[in-house]
């Protein structure tokens, strides 16, 4: 940012009621420009352009728990038994839970 060396400088006074008017102004603009909008009714519509999406279904490949997992008993992911902490009253707990 250029700085103009030979403008008047401005005494902490006026730096300080420049502050406040630069706030209330920041705060105006921000309460105007704050929209109430509705995350589901945005959802609903948003559409990709030239996608017919209606009749596609997801599908996805599901593993059960192998023998050298465990679910974590706070966050219900299924880890690595490298990523258990410790057993709380016999349930496991993941190294992010604990």
């Amino acid at each position: 940012m250029a700085t103009d060396y030979d403008a008047p400088r401005k005494t902490d006074d006026e730096l300080a009621e420049d502050s406040l008017e630069e706030l209330k102004a920041q705060r105006a603009n921000k309460a105007a420009s704050a929209v109430d909008v509705d995350e589901v009714e945005l959802a609903e519509n948003l559409e990709l352009p030239g996608a017919d999406l209606s009749d596609e279904s997801l599908t996805v490949r599901v593993l059960p728990r192998q023998a050298d997992e465990f679910t974590c008993s706070r966050c219900f992911l299924v880890h690595h038994r490298s990523q258990l902490a410790k057993e709380v009253d016999g349930e496991p707990v993941c190294r992010d839970c604990a």
